[in-house]
């Protein structure tokens, strides 16, 4: 049987969703261990900051321009990618924003752009980068999920949605890509602080926890960090090859009882 060669030492990645959060914290953790990066989201001055620091520390850090929803966009934004570092080794997809709202309450096109970015705009990236993965027989493609997809909660509006068809489509790429030496992994964040949601409506966001306390969803207040979830990224992309992590949940750690012994 054929043996897998190592992946090079110095692995070209691109993350969307970059300028904040998840995708600002995993950009870091792989230019620390010597990979080039090209941060993209819609607010490319902030990726660019991002990028201008990592080269401060001695890294390779590119940003551009990218709109997961716009084709164009992501076309454009991976052969920028590729003219700065070369062919793209990993992908991670984690450009999203979250509306809260019930279903029934939430405008259909508002409905529509929160899946146009989570499902579709994964897509778009899935579709760009892959065949020049399975071209070199290897790659790694990671989709960022959450355990929304696992457990739907109230008043998500329609994200709950967005990520089960996430989660379903990194799945149904594993049996597809299964021998090409391309690995298609998720990373499923429980709750974790990023910027995502919090500009909602006080309200909003009361509504939606006394709904979640009710379904048992929550069961103590600590919460990831970014930071968390891109070490979850590393080690995924980091497994020798001939190794796959297939889905790696991560959730915060509960407050020590004052009866633990």
């Amino acid at each position: 049987m054929p043996r897998f060669e190592p992946n090079p030492v110095r692995r070209h990645a691109v993350i969307s969703g970059a300028s904040s959060g998840i995708g600002t914290a995993t950009a870091i953790a792989l230019a620390e261990l010597g990979h080039p990066v090209t941060l993209g989201a819609r607010r490319v001055q902030e990726c660019e900051t991002i990028a201008e620091k990592i080269r401060a520390n001695g890294g390779s850090a590119f940003a551009h321009y990218l709109d997961v929803a716009q084709t164009d966009s992501v076309d454009e934004f991976v052969a920028a990618a590729e003219n700065e570092f070369g062919p793209i080794e990993i992908a991670v997809s984690g450009a999203g924003d979250l509306e809260f709202g019930q279903a029934h309450a939430m405008d259909p096109e508002r409905f529509l752009a929160q899946v146009q970015v989570h499902l579709v705009g994964a897509h778009r990236l899935v579709h760009r980068i892959l065949p020049g993965m399975l071209e070199r027989q290897r790659g790694d493609f990671v989709l960022i999920g959450s355990d929304c997809a696992d457990s739907p909660r109230p008043r998500m509006g329609a994200y709950n949605a967005a990520k089960m068809g996430l989660e379903a489509m990194g799945r149904q790429m594993r049996m597809e890509l299964e021998g090409t030496g391309v690995r298609s992994s998720i990373v499923r964040p429980g709750p974790t602080q990023t910027a995502m949601g919090w500009n909602a409506p006080q309200d909003d966001v009361a509504a939606l926890l006394e709904d979640w306390a009710k379904w048992g969803f929550a069961r103590h207040a600590y919460f990831l960090r970014a930071s968390d979830i891109a070490a979850a990224v590393v080690a995924v992309v980091s497994a020798p090859r001939g190794a796959h992590l297939v889905l790696v949940e991560v959730q915060p750690e509960a407050p020590l009882r004052k009866d633990a012994q």
